[in-house]
């Protein structure tokens, strides 16, 4: 992408998030909580929860390590980082701060954390190689980096939202291609440098009853048509066009919106010279 491009990505991801009102879903609290227990972290640890958003796996995180550790928590979007602020607040918890970072630019201390963690939003990083190499090289040796990422195939609601929209001549890539199976992240891991690779697959997935909300999540997110000018007409049509394919696919319990999550976790080796 050119830097004007890729700035325009950055605010369609902003635009995104902030539009949320309600962005811890049972979706996200059970993703968080379920990457931190996988994660194995011990007390003591330190700790960095990159784009963390409104702080879950932060919290999640410093629950663990406890008074002894330390858990850093940093996202490009500060109103999400307000709402991590307010509840660490009324938590009590003294082990944790937030800081306003973008995670494509972060500079990141060599051998400086025990694990890294990154719940549901590795998918949205421009260079998710280069910042996998950043992470290892800001692991200390024997540090883990514990992410979660969702096959290529997930959302279902997702996958037919873009088979639609390419029907009206907009393209959209699959966010989830690279990191979609687990052999392409084990792949990706190794190559880096990571070792004892283990990934923990999970559905995640749903019975859909609302076909105007899986629409409008699609359609405002980044990977959606934030960017695309359409008239009204144009719009109205391809959203109506998804609902009746939506219906089509539908049980008498609604449309299965299947979600397979991976959990990844990996470790830099003890042996290596930071």
């Amino acid at each position: 992408m050119t830097y004007s491009s890729l700035n325009a990505y950055k605010q369609q991801i902003l635009n995104d998030f902030n539009s949320r009102l309600n962005y811890e879903t049972e979706f996200h609290k059970r993703a968080a909580t379920r990457l931190v227990d996988l994660a194995k972290l011990q007390s003591g640890q330190h700790v960095i929860d990159i784009a963390t958003g409104t702080g879950l796996a932060a919290i999640a995180a410093a629950m663990v390590v406890g008074s002894t550790g330390r858990v850093l928590g940093t996202d490009f979007a500060l109103g999400m980082l307000q709402q991590a602020q307010q509840k660490v607040e009324v938590l009590g918890l003294t082990n944790i701060k937030f800081e306003e970072a973008d995670a494509d630019e972060q500079e990141l201390q060599e051998s400086q954390f025990d694990a890294i963690l990154c719940s549901s939003a590795i998918v949205y990083l421009t260079d998710i190689p280069t910042s996998l190499r950043r992470w290892h090289n800001a692991l200390k040796p024997g540090g883990v980096v514990a992410f979660s990422c969702l096959a290529e195939t997930s959302p279902t609601a997702a996958v037919l939202f873009r088979t639609v929209v390419q029907r009206y001549g907009i393209t959209i890539a699959n966010p989830n291609k690279l990191l979609g199976t687990p052999k392409r992240c084990c792949q990706l891991l190794e190559t880096i440098g990571f070792e004892e690779i283990e990934i923990t697959t999970e559905q995640f997935g749903f019975y859909l009853q609302d076909a105007s909300g899986a629409w409008a999540g699609n359609a405002r997110s980044a990977f959606g048509l934030q960017d695309v000018k359409w008239s009204k007409e144009q719009l109205e049509q391809c959203k109506q066009e998804y609902f009746t394919e939506i219906n089509k696919a539908s049980t008498e319990e609604g449309y299965w919106n299947d979600t397979t999550m991976f959990f990844v976790r990996a470790r830099k080796s003890s042996g290596t010279v930071a």
